[in-house]
């Protein structure tokens, strides 16, 4: 790769000081050497482009890397991985404090009335991150719409008419309970505005109710053979199939849900008492037992796969940058991969969840009380476990009146 003057004698440019603390960065994060090879040669190259240019370090922006990229041919196949490679080295600047922050764009009237409404709902009512990630995006699709359509937010002529429109267009070909969602949330936001004199009135009322039953089906499950042949899936010779065997382990065993999965810590796996510390919903703290194949799984991924990094969650990306897993959607897609490979459709958007719902079932059908199934899944009112009893088969049969036949005799 060429390196514009590195390769010619050219004397260092004051940036190249940080190009082998950017690299050990790199390092970290788990990129292969390989990888740091080709990044050292376009970082020395930028430096000493920088320096030619005599740019100064406090003034470099965006500007200055597609100036450096457009030095080569366009055709060139590197271009996009060295457009990466600078922009990753000026972040790390600017965490380093060598370069000022990155100018924020200017935010829309929505998007600072979405910032306070977010605020609002942190601070004043004491939301959990996870129902914010819920009532968030449909506030900012709400007021962006609003602004679109009238040309600014005018939301002292707002009307039901208009609510109803974006409601409609929202929940189109949506299930039932992520529409009954899209009005918890639209109404929510209504009444923030009103409590904040955005509107002349409060307008949650226009937001029409939508009924669900939680209790109107039965949950998805698999079987337990469908379960061991999802267990056994996962390529356990490789890293990857060692980290996800741990992860369906847990699912499988102890009934986590794919966010508790995500926030696991390695100070969590307590080994010499044999508990797993789960951080469960509304922020509550369990410890579970750790099952002793669970724990085998858990031991043989952070020994032999997890590798050095300054993240504690216990579970990380299987390729650089090695971080956490982004949140419940990485543990569903994983779920998601093993039923594919074992052959068995998935029955619902959460997949993950089917792991629990097994539990729960075979749990009830081995003769388990509703009582013990709440303790092991957690839940904390009855109505949450209450489902399952539609999955006792053989004690439906008990209660279940005869079929009346023809002439009304039994």
């Amino acid at each position: 790769m060429e390196t514009d003057g590195s390769q010619r004698g050219e004397r260092p440019g004051p940036l190249e000081a940080y190009v082998d603390a950017f690299l050990d960065d790199q390092r970290i994060a788990g990129y292969s050497p390989n990888t740091l090879a080709e990044r050292r040669a376009v970082t020395i190259a930028f430096a000493r482009w920088a320096k030619r240019h005599a740019i100064a370090e406090g003034s470099l922006g965006e500007e200055h890397v597609q100036s450096f990229i457009r030095r080569r041919p366009p055709q060139c196949s590197a271009t996009e991985s060295e457009r990466a490679t600078v922009r990753r080295f000026l972040a790390y600047l600017r965490a380093c404090g060598v370069m000022p922050s990155a100018p924020s764009q200017p935010d829309t009237p929505a998007e600072a009335l979405v910032a306070r409404y977010i605020t609002f709902l942190r601070k004043d009512r004491g939301l959990a991150e996870r129902s914010i990630l819920v009532y968030a995006p449909c506030a900012r699709a709400f007021l962006a719409t609003r602004q679109a359509q009238a040309g600014r937010l005018a939301l002292d002529q707002l009307d039901a008419k208009t609510i109803h429109a974006f409601l409609l267009g929202r929940i189109r070909n949506h299930a039932s309970e992520s529409s009954r969602l899209v009005t918890v949330a639209l109404r929510s936001l209504l009444r923030f505005l009103f409590l904040r004199g955005e509107t002349p009135r409060d307008l949650s009322a226009a937001v029409p109710t939508m009924r669900t039953y939680r209790e109107a089906g039965v949950p998805a499950l698999l079987t337990p053979e469908e379960v061991e042949e999802a267990l056994a899936s996962p390529d356990r010779s490789t890293s990857k199939g060692r980290r996800d065997y741990a992860i369906l382990l847990l699912l499988a065993r102890l009934g986590l849900r794919a966010s508790e999965v995500v926030l696991l810590t390695l100070e969590d796996v307590h080994w010499r008492t044999g508990e797993l510390v789960v951080r469960g919903k509304g922020s509550r703290m369990e410890s579970l037992p750790l099952p002793a194949d669970v724990g085998r799984a858990l031991a043989e991924y952070l020994r032999r796969d997890r590798g050095t990094t300054t993240s504690r969650r216990v579970f990380l990306r299987a390729i650089p940058p090695r971080i956490a897993l982004t949140g419940p959607c990485a543990i569903d897609h994983i779920v998601r991969l093993a039923l594919a490979r074992a052959g068995i459709p998935p029955q619902s958007q959460h997949v993950a969840h089917l792991f629990r719902h097994s539990l729960a079932t075979r749990m009830i059908r081995q003769g388990a009380s509703l009582a013990e199934i709440a303790e092991v899944l957690r839940h904390h009112t009855q109505a949450s476990t209450r489902i399952y009893a539609k999955v006792s088969l053989e004690a439906l049969r008990g209660v279940a009146l005869p079929w009346p036949l023809t002439g009304g005799a039994p």
